[in-house]
């Protein structure tokens, strides 16, 4: 490198004898660059989030997963007595269809689809109400999450977090300081 900056430097100090005020403009800007380089190739701090990881194992997420569960208790169990009461009565329908007439056995075959599209419906219903609670309570924990590690780039100075990476060394993994920030 230094062999660079001497021909550079021959080159201006030749170019500035015959006056070529181009060719010594150049030669500034080259040798200027190579001066300029070092600083040009400072290492960018990159850290790792898993927010997976946070999603499932975090006391908030876990005490989040419970509410919902507790919260939605009472409609699941209804609806798993109606998924029963369904399953008795295609058994019961079953044993008894030959020995049914043909009207009979068109009124029970109705009942039954009225029965399973009304579970579900009220299962559609159901999932959709779990996941709209979900997403509630969990938009929550992200946003604590995305704070506590915008609060550790700052502090720490990092350049880049990614959540998202096919692979990661446990060097850059900040996971396990944004679950302590959040509150494990």
């Amino acid at each position: 490198m230094t062999s660079k900056i001497a021909s550079q430097f021959s080159a201006l100090a030749q170019a500035t004898v015959r006056g070529n005020r181009a060719l010594v403009f150049a030669a500034l800007l080259g040798a200027s660059s190579l001066v300029a380089t070092p600083v040009a190739q400072a290492q960018t701090k990159i850290g790792y989030v898993n927010v997976e990881r946070i999603l499932h194992s975090s006391n908030t997420a876990k005490s989040a997963q419970s509410k919902i569960e507790s919260e939605f208790r009472k409609r699941n169990d209804e609806l798993e007595r109606m998924a029963n009461n369904l399953r008795a009565e295609i058994q019961k329908y079953d044993k008894d269809a030959p020995a049914l007439s043909d009207s009979e056995r068109v009124r029970r075959q109705r009942q039954l689809e009225d029965l399973e599209s009304d579970l579900q419906r009220k299962e559609r219903e159901f999932q959709e109400d779990v996941n709209l609670r979900r997403n509630e309570l969990f938009s929550d924990i992200i946003d604590k999450a995305d704070s506590a590690i915008q609060r550790i780039a700052e502090s720490q100075g990092y350049d880049l977090i990614i959540t998202d990476a096919v692979t990661v060394s446990p060097q850059v993994d900040l996971t396990d300081e944004v679950l302590e920030a959040i509150g494990g």
